[in-house]
């Protein structure tokens, strides 16, 4: 909207709301997915830049990258079947959400050094802004919502 001097408002059509740009896909857990899954994100990454002229820097997209990676690879290994990436982002912000077919919650170990693997969500946790996990009628679901910064 456009405010003119004595109070007269001129709609522009600019001040609608815009849409997040929103992907998904599935994979079925055969070798590859959890490349074919960064792969996806980045195309994802690209589209928000070109898109939405979103000011998205290194750091900021290689945080997605790997969180994408990190709940890919968990739905991977702890579900029974396929899993669903989904992917929804604007200028700001990209939401992961990674739906798969077992109904255990993800659980967040203490930080410890000197254990060996098990550190995934932990990452994650350290890269999202928030993460959530909840169980839907199928299995469950993960949420990470990473901002981007300036980088």
């Amino acid at each position: 909207m456009i405010e003119q001097p004595g109070g007269a408002v001129i709609p522009t059509g600019f001040d609608i709301p815009v849409e997040p740009l929103r992907r998904a896909t599935h994979y079925t857990g055969e070798p590859g997915c959890i490349a074919e899954a960064r792969s996806f994100a980045a195309r994802f990454l690209e589209e928000l830049r070109t898109e939405w002229c979103a000011p998205i820097g290194r750091g900021s997209g290689e945080a997605l990258l790997l969180v994408v990676s990190e709940l890919v690879t968990n739905a991977d290994r702890h579900s029974e079947g396929p899993y669903i990436l989904e992917l929804e982002g604007t200028d700001s912000s990209v939401s992961v959400c990674v739906y798969d077919s077992s109904a255990a919650l993800p659980r967040r170990y203490p930080r410890d050094p000197e254990r060996i693997g098990r550190h995934g969500l932990e990452i994650v946790h350290a890269l999202a802004a928030e993460v959530t996990a909840d169980r839907v009628p199928v299995g469950k679901r993960v949420r990470a919502l990473v901002r981007f910064g300036r980088d």
